[in-house]
């Protein structure tokens, strides 16, 4: 998470919610003209990529609109940018649907194969096992 100048400088909560105890360092990007100090524990080459991607984005929004205001080119970036994420995080969980249906279909196949259907198991010496200590 990242912080910037304006906001509560000095603070940084990791994903657990405990504040950390080293001192978030803090980098000056360069985000559609403006200069912004970001303050986080993420390395600073990774905050500086993130901000040229943001950056990236503004542009593209700003050459393909007629939005004027900074403030609208950020939100309209900003919603292309979460719909990608989301975009993604539907893929990656189709691919894990798709994952599991072709994980159980393998173990189907193999444990025919094999014939080692728990349903199908007996002990080697053909007692049945279910009479065991009866009678």
């Amino acid at each position: 998470m990242f912080l910037s100048d304006f906001g509560n400088p000095g603070i940084d909560r990791p994903k657990n919610g405990k504040r950390s105890m080293r001192e978030p360092e803090s980098v000056t990007v360069n985000i559609f003209g403006q200069e912004y100090t970001l303050k986080g524990d993420a390395d600073s080459d990774y905050v500086q990529k993130v901000a040229q991607f943001v950056d990236e984005r503004m542009n593209e929004v700003a050459r393909n609109s007629s939005v004027a205001s900074t403030a609208k080119v950020a939100i309209l970036a900003a919603v292309n940018i979460a719909d990608e994420l989301f975009r993604e995080q539907q893929k990656r969980l189709e691919s894990a649907v798709t994952i599991d249906d072709r994980s159980e279909q393998l173990m189907r196949l193999l444990s025919a194969e094999v014939g080692t259907d728990s349903t199908d198991s007996k002990p080697e010496d053909g007692s049945d096992a279910s009479s065991a200590g009866e009678g």
